[in-house]
């Protein structure tokens, strides 16, 4: 995959603060980054205080012009570079910079350096195939439960979480062949048992027919999509089962991303409005007022016989949640990731 998207790169070098008599160049290779930078005289004896991200120069030399020539030559996996995945493109970003005081104080130079590949056709994100949580066939169709790592660019490397801490849940439908699909979770439980039994203890997350119940006690909430067949829940650790092994059971519906109603929505409660509002078109936040009372609709006739949607239900876990007070978080401070759009 990577010497498809090599094959397809285009480098971006973008100055976020320059500063007279620097100059460099940005090399996106298949595997990795290579910047060449020239600095000033006055620079080369603190060749030790150049950086890209967090590495060091692999080489420096001095010109015979006195000024000093700084090579980084790294794995786009190393530094601290980070990577997103937006659009068809997937972004590598750092900064090259001078530091002649560590952090936390600021850098007197600063480059932005940007390392964009065009993703090839049918790429799909790493974490698609999840490393535990059901994903069972239903009509054709493969659905998809597994935990995030904090910046949501793969799965979780682990299944302990703090108190009041956030556990990033990813849903989604493989769509394949079929008709764009809107993919919604009707109801989540939390539960210390893999099976739902009559007699299991349960944490209601999501009832209401797509209501995230436990957004309105604590700090969940669902994140913009990045495609109709994807959901992301942020979900906060709770008070439940603490120490002991948790499964999170969840009914996931496919349904028409063109039609929405009381029975097949996706809503969050918004504290700063004090309102729910609906994930996937705000204007029709309306359709969530039911969250608070029964999302029930009248009865009609013929309403057996009308379509409810592909249904799956998958359980994901075990994960445990562990007392830790000073991981507990003012509503007023949680922020949220960010979710480009568009894969």
């Amino acid at each position: 995959v990577m010497s498809l998207l090599w094959q397809c790169a285009i480098v971006l070098a973008v100055v976020a603060a320059s500063a007279a008599n620097e100059d460099f160049n940005v090399d996106c290779e298949k595997h990795s980054i290579k910047v060449t930078w020239k600095v000033s005289p006055e620079l080369v004896e603190h060749a030790a205080r150049l950086f890209l991200g967090h590495c060091v120069p692999s080489t420096f030399s001095v010109l015979p012009t006195g000024e000093g020539m700084a090579t980084f030559h790294y794995n786009l996996n190393g530094c601290a570079i980070k990577k997103r995945v937006t659009g068809k493109k997937h972004i590598y970003s750092t900064s090259l910079t001078y530091r002649p005081n560590r952090k936390p104080k600021p850098a007197a130079i600063s480059h932005h350096i940007k390392c964009v590949y065009i993703r090839p056709e049918g790429w799909i994100p790493p974490f698609l195939i999840p490393a535990y949580g059901s994903a069972e066939g239903h009509g054709g169709l493969v659905f998809h439960m597994a935990l995030l790592n904090e910046d949501l660019t793969g799965l979780a490397k682990s299944s302990l979480f703090p108190l009041g801490s956030f556990i990033p849940i990813w849903a989604a439908v493989d769509q394949k062949d079929h008709q764009p699909l809107l993919l919604l979770l009707e109801e989540c439980v939390a539960a210390t048992t893999p099976e739902l039994q009559s007699a299991s203890l349960v944490y209601p997350i999501i009832t209401n027919k797509g209501c995230l119940a436990d957004g309105k006690n604590g700090n969940s909430r669902f994140l913009p999509r990045y495609h109709s067949s994807a959901i992301l829940l942020y979900l906060q650790s709770f008070k439940f089962a603490l120490g002991e092994e948790v499964y999170i059971h969840c009914k996931l519906v496919a349904w028409d991303p063109e039609v929405f109603d009381i029975e097949k929505k996706a809503c969050h409660y918004i504290k700063e409005t004090g309102e729910w509002e609906l994930l996937d078109d705000p204007s029709q936040s309306d359709l969530c007022k039911c969250c608070d009372s029964s999302c029930k609709p009248r009865l009609k006739r013929g309403v057996d016989s009308e379509p409810q949607g592909l249904v799956q239900n998958s359980v994901l876990g075990p994960l445990t949640i562990v007392e830790n007070s000073e991981t507990r978080i003012p509503s007023e401070f949680v922020k949220y990731p960010t979710v480009e759009q568009g894969w």
